[in-house]
This record gives C-alpha cells, sequence and structure tokens, in this order.
C-alpha cells in the first residue's frame, strides 16, 4: 500500500494537550451538558500549571472565559450546553517557559437537526441549465483540448501524466494534469477540483495511486493559469484579487457576473472532456475533492448527471450566510469582510451555495468532516451532510482540523471502487 513515516505526536513538540469529552463521540443532544477533561503535558509529563479556557459557539465570539488549576496535570471544565443546534469550542490557552500554548476542542449538540440559513431559488436549475447549455454552444467538445503533453517528470513505469489546457467556454480556460494507467483499456474517470486559492496544481504525484488502481484521474486548477508558473507569479496574481482568495468575492452582486459561475460550468466541461476519451469505460464517472474541492465536487455532482458517486472533505463555501442567523457560516467567511453580506450578495450566493447543490445530489456521496476545523467548520458541514437525501456514508474525525489523512484519501479511492459498475 502505502509507505509512512511513523514520529511522535504532536510532531516534534515538546508540549501535548489532551482533551476528552464525557460523551465519547462529542456529541450531546440540545440542552445536556457537556464536560471536558483536560490535560497539558511536557515531554509527555502533565503538568500542574493554571491555563486559561473561554467558551463561544462555533467560530463566534466567546459567551464565557475563566481560568482552572490543573492538579495530577488534569481539570474537568464544563462547557455548558446549547438551547438550538449547533457546536461549542473551548479554546485552551497554556503559558509556559514563557511561550503560549493554545489548543481547541468543539462539541456538538444535535447536529443532525442543524438547517440551512440560504434560501433556495425557485429559477435554480433553469439558471444552471441555461448557463451549461451556453457554454456547450460556445465551445464543442471536440474543440476542448488547447494543449496537451506528456510529463515525464510525473510519469511512472506504469502510468502516463499529461498536462492539458482545456477550454471551458468563449473567455476560460483551465489546466490539468490527466494521468491514467499506462496499459489500453477502458477505465473509470475521476475528476478532482482544487482547494482555494491562487496556485500550483499540489503535488500531482500524491494521488498517483489513482491511476495505480485503475483510474483515469483529471486534477485541476480553475483559474487558467499554468501550473509551472513561479510561486511570486502566483503571489502577485493573488494581490490583483486582493489576497489569495479574493476571487470568491469577485463580482458577488451580479449572479450572472460572479466570478465562481465559470469555474462551476467549467467543472461540467472537464467532465465533458473526460467522457470523450476513448479509454473512458463508459459508465463510471467520479468527482473527488476536499474544501473549495470537495465543494465543486458536491456541486459537480449535482450538475451531472453523469457523476455516479462522489467523495468531498470538509467542503467549503456551504451556508456562506449562516452568520445572519447569527451562528457559523461556511468558508470564505464573508462575515468577516466589510459590507459583504449584503442583500444583493445573498441573493447571488443562493445560487452558488453548496447547500443548494446538496439537496439535489442523486448519486452516492462518502463525505468526510472534523469537528475542530476552523476553515470549513462543522455546523455548515453538518447542513451539507442534513440536506443529501442520496444514498450517504461518512467518516467523522472530530479531532481533525482541516485536513485528512493518506489513509483517509487511499480509503476513499477504495470506496469510489467499491461503487463501481
Amino acid at each position: 500500500m502505502l509507505a509512512l513515516a511513523v514520529e511522535n505526536y504532536p510532531y516534534r513538540s515538546d508540549y501535548l494537550w489532551l482533551t476528552l469529552p464525557d460523551h465519547a463521540d462529542w456529541l450531546y443532544k440540545v440542552g445536556e451538558k457537556a464536560k471536558v477533561e483536560v490535560t497539558f503535558c511536557k515531554y509527555g509529563i502533565p503538568q500542574d500549571i493554571e491555563i486559561a479556557y473561554e467558551i463561544g459557539p462555533d467560530e463566534m465570539p466567546a459567551t464565557s472565559h475563566g481560568k482552572v488549576k490543573l492538579k495530577k496535570g488534569r481539570a474537568i471544565i464544563d462547557m455548558g450546553t446549547m438551547k438550538l443546534p449547533g457546536f461549542l469550542d473551548l479554546r485552551l490557552t497554556a503559558t509556559m517557559d514563557n511561550q503560549k500554548y493554545e489548543h481547541h476542542v468543539k462539541v456538538g449538540f444535535s447536529p443532525d437537526l442543524l438547517k440551512p440559513y440560504t434560501k433556495n431559488p425557485s429559477d435554480f436549475d433553469a439558471f444552471w441549465k441555461a448557463n451549461i447549455e451556453k457554454v456547450r454552444k460556445e465551445v464543442k467538445n471536440d474543440k476542448l483540448i488547447e494543449k496537451c503533453e506528456r510529463v515525464d517528470k510525473y510519469s511512472t513505469d506504469d502510468t502516463d501524466c499529461y498536462l492539458l489546457k482545456i477550454r471551458t467556454d468563449r473567455r476560460h480556460s483551465i489546466y490539468g494534469y490527466l494521468t491514467k494507467p499506462k496499459q489500453s483499456g477502458k477505465y473509470p474517470v475521476v475528476l478532482c477540483p482544487p482547494g482555494a486559492g491562487i496556485k500550483t496544481i499540489k503535488e500531482p504525484m500524491r494521488s498517483v495511486f489513482y491511476a495505480k488502481n485503475g483510474f483515469i484521474r483529471l486534477e485541476m486548477e480553475i483559474h487558467g493559469l499554468h501550473p509551472e508558473m513561479t510561486e511570486e507569479q502566483f503571489k502577485e496574481i493573488s494581490t490583483a484579487f486582493s489576497g489569495e482568495n479574493g476571487y470568491v468575492e469577485n463580482a458577488l452582486d451580479d449572479r450572472d457576473n460572479y466570478y465562481m459561475k465559470h469555474v462551476y460550468t467549467g467543472c461540467i466541461r472537464a467532465i465533458d472532456y473526460l467522457c470523450s476519451l476513448p479509454d473512458w469505460d463508459g459508465k463510471n464517472v467520479f468527482v473527488q475533492g476536499g474544501s473549495q474541492g470537495g465543494a465543486l465536487s458536491l456541486i459537480t455532482a449535482a450538475l451531472d448527471k453523469r457523476v455516479t458517486a462522489c467523495v468531498a472533505n470538509h467542503p467549503a463555501l456551504s451556508d456562506v450566510a449562516g452568520y445572519l442567523d447569527k451562528r457559523a457560516g461556511g468558508w470564505p467567511h464573508m462575515n468577516r469582510d466589510h459590507n459583504m453580506l449584503t442583500p444583493q450578495k445573498v441573493e447571488t450566493l443562493q445560487y452558488y451555495d453548496v447547500v443548494n447543490f446538496a439537496r439535489r445530489i442523486t448519486c452516492p456521496v462518502y463525505l468526510t468532516w472534523g469537528y475542530n476545523d476552523n476553515v470549513c467548520p462543522p455546523t455548515t458541514s453538518y447542513i451539507v451532510w442534513n440536506l443529501i437525501t442520496a444514498p450517504k456514508e461518512s467518516l467523522i474525525t472530530p479531532i481533525n482540523e482541516h485536513w485528512t489523512t493518506t489513509d483517509t484519501n487511499y480509503g476513499q479511492m477504495l470506496w469510489l471502487k467499491g461503487k463501481m459498475k
């Protein structure tokens, strides 16, 4: 399988927090009190020190503060409860050897009852149907590929990798690395949309196990930027967008000109390309991604009924306007930017928010998320999960922040393999 490097946890640190909620799954009913046992260690030895803490709803300001002295290296902190479904966050700070060490742990209260703030517009389906038809008229399937060249450094003895430039509509293109088995045959296809940012396609070889297990995989970017550009060039373009994720707010006042419109239709054009390959097996079309890529995977699965299974990790762009309901909303946390969640922008978001795609998915979905995630908070991941009526499975990893392990990623490939027709 995959070679694993074993080192201490946490990685090369002398200090370690241990937090143990009194419910094994970190979940409680609304009105039920949560208590957390806290330990702080140096060299693995529990320390008798004073720690500060605050408690607040997921991604929201603290509602209580306190201090507690660890005795025999431990203390019990009563987090209280919630009157409505959601998550509470216990935020911890220890000071030792003139350094501050922070940690946090989130627990949920009836999260299966969480509902979206974002409304479902009546013309949602017509809007996307018209836009997909438009881009397909602008660029026919036989004109999609603008560039295709083999990349030796990402190819192996049994896999080939190609750098593609795909024309997705009259104005836009995307780049992607297509990795496939070298041996001739018929194979399932997998589209992997990217995480957030204006940056290169991250380490194309890290998921070569897909091709080695008989998949054709397209790992794409969304901005039409050559992945071999320098880091400095990517930074300059990010600056032009007022930051790495500024594009997500570009033209948000207008649903027809919002930046993410060509991103969503671009994913459909990528599926058009994959389904045109002579070595596609003609049956299996998968999407897989994390964060923004998880959002785009769910969105593509909803918009394109050729998709037969979907894997998504901690999806971004989910109930983004949820902050207006006085609770956590999804990445990119537009509540933090002045004058972003205006009525016009919120109306536009209704056509782009993952929640309104999740409710339309019909293929099997495998969703993964962690409770300690502050980028794509568990509140919004649960809202997405609760809306999916298609066959679904979950891997919930409470301690995880905004990451998944190599083992989890490999297991998702095996799950897709199990969904093959």
